[in-house]
């Protein structure tokens, strides 16, 4: 269930409360008369079966409620309540299932905005796989997939494309090259600073690297788990179990391909420097492709299956 507090203008609670009534999957609906202080009106509380979540919110919006008042959604990790159960069930689909855009929306944005925090989480990350890439460490490079912050302007990038929506796809390519770029960029120094102090050298980078050397090496597989991990990822923001993106993280080589090709460009290797932006781009289009197809089929898949439960209520 999602929990909804509305700020709602004394001359739209009419409206507001009857789109809560003409929803299925609404239950618990309070109503605090002249509660809201800025800005003013009442305040409208209520919960809603996930799965019935994006047409109660479209229709709050087509109220003219986000213009003037406030919604506020929040999940509930627990109800007990014989009306929510009723709620649910006669709310089309699954609730793990729902697409719920405004949700989708909200979180892409936010991770996809090139802020310094995520550039400061990018740059250490790709420090990190630089290191392990020039120690041949699996374990360093894991930990720089995990740390990496670079899902979100891609899933951004996808939620984008599919609404058609330019100026957040735009922020999200922002995010995605000017980020790398300032990572790979200080990676460099980074990479020739560590050199420096003899922590790092060029012959062990050329050297061979059992356990690394796939960071610069793409293959189909590389395309094939990049799509495989686009689809998880996306799944995971949709159905909100944000969770399973550090499953997802740890699955792609982006930043790890960004980090030794940063190196390689510190020591003139352009035969990694090639092969590890190879890595990089191929990583992000299949990320990308899986994300957006994924996007595609939710989004066909409940639409069949609102049109379903509207006959089906329309019969009854």
């Amino acid at each position: 269930m999602l929990h909804l507090r509305l700020i709602v203008p004394t001359d739209l609670r009419d409206p507001v409360l009857t789109c809560l009534d003409d929803c299925v999957g609404v239950t618990h609906v309070v109503l605090l008369p002249d509660a809201a202080v800025r800005p003013p009106g009442d305040v409208v509380l209520c919960d809603v079966a996930r799965e019935s979540a994006d047409e109660v919110l479209a229709g709050l919006r087509a109220t003219g409620l986000t213009d003037r008042g406030a919604i506020d959604v929040q999940e509930v990790e627990l109800t007990i309540s014989a009306a929510a159960d009723e709620a649910e069930r006669l709310a089309p689909g699954e609730g793990a299932d729902a697409l719920v855009w405004e949700a989708v929306s909200e979180i892409t944005h936010e991770e996809s905005t090139l802020t310094g925090v995520y550039l400061a989480f990018l740059t250490v990350a790709t420090m990190l796989a630089a290191c392990g890439a020039v120690l041949d460490s699996a374990i360093l490079v894991v930990g720089a997939m995990a740390v990496g912050p670079e899902f979100g302007p891609l899933a951004g990038l996808c939620v984008a494309l599919v609404q058609r929506r330019a100026r957040p796809a735009l922020r999200s390519l922002n995010a995605l090259v000017a980020g790398f770029a300032v990572a790979m960029a200080l990676t460099v120094a980074f990479a020739l600073l560590m050199d420096g102090l003899g922590l790092f050298s060029h012959g062990r980078f050329d050297a061979a690297r059992p356990n690394t050397s796939f960071i610069w090496q793409p293959d189909a597989t590389s395309f094939v788990v990049a799509f495989l991990a686009g689809i998880a990822g996306l799944l995971s923001l949709t159905s909100a179990k944000a969770g399973m993106l550090v499953g997802v993280a740890i699955s792609v080589t982006t930043v790890p391909a960004a980090a030794n090709a940063a190196v390689a460009l510190g020591y003139g290797d352009f035969r990694q420097f090639w092969g590890s932006s190879a890595q990089l781009l191929l990583n992000m289009a299949g990320i990308v492709l899986a994300g957006v197809l994924t996007l595609l089929v939710q989004q066909g898949a409940w639409r069949r299956i609102r049109r379903e439960a509207a006959a089906g209520r329309g019969a009854a």
